[in-house]
């Protein structure tokens, strides 16, 4: 959450000459409602399959960067998915300073938006340590900070 995936995979996109996707988007076009509203109206369990169903249909995208959902890697075998369908980038920040990113747009994020200012925090550094396991099985990790893209995108062509 806020690592800058989107941005990042943009950018990526851009570098390499490749087309851009991003899940939430795709997710959002699909179903017609934002992920604040379908998570409000039906929960995060009936979202993470329909997630699933949207990352699996990029499968029939070809020559795209794609940026996933925060926890897309983390529910299923959705990391197994994506790391038999294409190259992976796990864009590493500390707790701290997703949190500092999250504060002022918390209210955008289902997982944050009934969260006080100072639980955010706390709840960035439980969540990233339950899906540290999943990240970290990516095949590239680099600081979200600020990534060399032009160094990555030599990387992944190799």
């Amino acid at each position: 959450m806020a690592s800058g995936k989107t941005k990042f995979g943009r950018e990526l996109a851009k570098i390499s000459g490749l087309g851009f996707a991003d899940i939430d988007e795709l997710f959002e076009e699909k179903y017609r409602i934002s992920i604040v509203d379908f998570f409000e109206k039906y929960g995060e369990e009936l979202f993470r399959q329909l997630e699933r169903q949207v990352l699996i249909d990029t499968e029939q995208l070809d020559g795209m960067v794609i940026a996933t959902g925060g926890g897309t890697p983390c529910f299923f075998d959705n990391m197994d998915f994506i790391l038999r369908n294409g190259r992976s980038v796990y864009l590493r920040m500390p707790p701290a300073a997703l949190a500092n990113r999250l504060k002022s747009i918390r209210k955008q994020r289902p997982l944050l938006k009934d969260l006080k200012v100072e639980e955010i925090d706390q709840f960035i550094a439980e969540q990233l340590k339950a899906r540290e396991p999943f990240y970290s099985r990516a095949e590239f990790t680099v600081d979200g900070h600020g990534p060399d893209l032009k160094a990555l995108f030599e990387l992944l062509k190799g």
